[in-house]
């Protein structure tokens, strides 16, 4: 009789345990699917410098309405704010990194953007009086203050956007053209003559 208890018990354990795991939240994270296989979303090639490749960045950052937060030779950095409904925020930070191409003589830049959501939530606030020796007392009366909360951040990975962006820096790059232009050829040096050359004659002396 108590093996068959015993018998019993454990079936009716090992059910549990078999729909406890069935019934255990899958998550799925979304780096798991990074195959770090694709090299064209987020680098283009330039025929240009670092320093001209990164400028041209900065001033496509600055076209589009970007508040520009870092700018030199092999950086630049711009964030921008968005609206899309009353009580969401979005803030985009974009990157953009010149690096110099040894083997072929350009850049190659590299972009990221990141964009942080907001979401307005109301904070609740208890009213409360101090009573002489009695101390404070919390009234029931409250007020409600707005304030954003980060609610999710991610790395853009759009290949639209990026082909967006990378052909407005293509816009505003600007390339100096003497190194294609012709040189400007020396004077040529004066034919010889056979004249005297002209001696300085020498003033009279003025009489008082």
């Amino acid at each position: 009789m108590r093996s068959f208890h015993s018998h019993a018990v454990l079936a009716l354990l090992f059910t549990l345990a078999l729909a406890g795991c069935g019934s255990l939240p899958s998550h799925r994270v979304s780096y798991e699917t990074e195959e770090f296989d694709s090299t064209t979303t987020h680098t283009r090639n330039f025929a240009a410098s670092q320093a001209q490749t990164c400028e041209a960045a900065r001033r496509a950052l600055l076209s589009q309405g970007y508040l520009v937060t870092a700018a030199n030779a092999d950086l630049v950095a711009g964030r921008k704010s968005f609206q899309p409904a009353r009580e969401v925020h979005v803030e985009m930070e974009l990157r953009v990194v010149c690096a110099r191409d040894a083997g072929a003589g350009s850049t190659i830049a590299f972009a990221s953007a990141l964009q942080d959501r907001y979401s307005l939530k109301k904070v609740n606030n208890s009213a409360s009086v101090g009573v002489g020796a009695i101390g404070s007392v919390s009234l029931p009366f409250s007020s409600s203050d707005d304030a954003l909360v980060k609610v999710a951040s991610e790395t853009l990975t759009d290949e639209r956007f990026y082909d967006r962006l990378f052909a407005l820096v293509e816009r505003f790059l600007v390339v100096p053209e003497a190194a294609q232009s012709e040189p400007v050829a020396p004077p040529s040096p004066l034919p010889p003559t056979t004249e005297a050359p002209l001696r300085p004659v020498p003033l009279s002396p003025t009489r008082g």
